[in-house]
């Protein structure tokens, strides 16, 4: 037998092209026996006494306010019209619940930015931090 990998035939040494398979036989047997042993600890188990708790309701998921503004300068809040006063009395509100609605601005697109900013301005001078701006996709129109 060769112990360097290689054999003689007729004087010249050549490579031995045979798998060698009785290391991976002993590594098969060892994880055999490891998994006969460790097979009826799966099904152990440990007797604990759990407290007992009580669930807590799922928070809310905070609702949508939508304000319009037309190209007029019109202000609407959810459809309705609505002045500077309301406005602000309706944001305040809306700043004061749990939790705090995410608010859509939905501006025509010949609208002012002027009107805009100003409505995000009243949002956040309101408390109230979630403020999108809705658009139309090009391919929309």
């Amino acid at each position: 037998m060769a112990l360097d990998g290689f054999q003689s035939r007729g004087g010249a040494r050549e490579p031995i092209a045979e798998i060698n398979t009785t290391p991976l036989v002993d590594v098969l047997l060892v994880l055999l026996a490891m998994f006969i042993v460790a097979a009826p600890l799966l099904g152990a188990s440990i007797p604990l006494d759990l407290p007992a708790v009580r669930g807590t309701q799922m928070p809310v998921a905070p609702t949508r306010v939508i304000i319009t503004l037309d190209a007029r300068g019109g202000t609407f809040w959810e459809g309705e019209a609505v002045d500077a006063d309301e406005m602000d009395r309706r944001l305040a509100e809306a700043a004061t619940r749990l939790p705090q609605p995410q608010l859509f601005i939905n501006a025509d697109r010949s609208c002012r930015y002027e009107q805009v900013a100003a409505v995000i301005g009243l949002a956040r001078a309101a408390g109230l931090g979630r403020v999108s701006l809705l658009a139309v996709a090009q391919d929309a129109r």
